[in-house]
């Protein structure tokens, strides 16, 4: 038999059981999406990995990407590039102008996805990964990329790259025309690489010396396009 006691503790259990779930199950609209390793701000104090490329960020990263603030913590703009560009600046100009389309996009984070993408893209094309590179590139680009691999495969190569590092990434140049958005990133890095010969003998490069690699890649997307990612357009080795 029951007591007394025992029947007020039920009546309460149940009380705060249902007040718990009244509240537990009501959602605000401010509750925080699911961890995403590419948003801006869980990007921020991450040092960069690679994102990123990509990250790498996943295959349909945001590259080099935009994730939209919550409204809560959405920032003025110049501190979307503060510290990537001078103030007042034809690029912090155009950098304004591509926020201003995009209100998630953010010059560091940009730097942070450009950094992933310039590493899987170079693995991607050492390695003849012609799906990957399909998704990167746009589309002259990639035919440069895969006539270059072809040509390595007919010849009965192999190509073996590995990052020690990216060194660093600077932001050079940013214009908007015609809603089309182009970023420019000189990338400095140190690279291991080295082309194989049909018997296995080094053709060129060096699987042993870590070479400095300097590249500008630049970037570009039509803003408002449903498709988040930046694709590469162009390329060039610098001294």
């Amino acid at each position: 038999m029951l007591d007394i006691y025992t029947i007020i503790f039920l009546a309460l259990a149940v009380f705060i059981f249902i007040r718990l779930r009244s509240v537990l199950g009501q959602r605000t609209g401010r509750e925080r999406p699911p961890y995403d390793p590419y948003s801006r701000d869980q990007a921020r104090p991450v040092p960069p990995a690679s994102d990123k490329v990509v990250t790498l960020p996943q295959r349909n990263m945001d590259l080099p990407g935009q994730v939209p603030p919550a409204d809560d913590e959405a920032e003025p703009p110049r501190f979307r590039w503060e510290g990537v560009a001078p103030e007042g600046s034809p690029v912090a100009d155009a950098l304004d102008q591509i926020a201003q389309a995009e209100p998630g996009f953010d010059a560091k984070h940009f730097l942070v996805g450009a950094k992933s993408a310039y590493e899987m893209i170079v693995l991607a094309f050492a390695g003849g990964d012609r799906r990957a590179l399909k998704d990167l590139l746009s589309k002259d680009v990639y035919d440069g990329f895969v006539a270059a691999i072809s040509e390595r495969e007919a010849r009965g190569e192999t190509m073996e790259s590995r990052f020690i590092s990216i060194e660093t990434a600077d932001l050079l140049d940013a214009s908007v025309r015609q809603r089309t958005a182009q970023v420019t990133v000189r990338f400095v890095s140190k690279l291991i690489t080295a082309t194989r010969g049909r018997d296995g003998s080094v053709v060129d490069g060096s699987p042993d010396t870590v070479a400095d690699v300097t590249d500008v890649w630049t970037f570009a997307r039509d803003l408002g396009a449903r498709d988040p990612n930046w694709k590469l357009v162009a390329t060039e080795a610098a001294a």
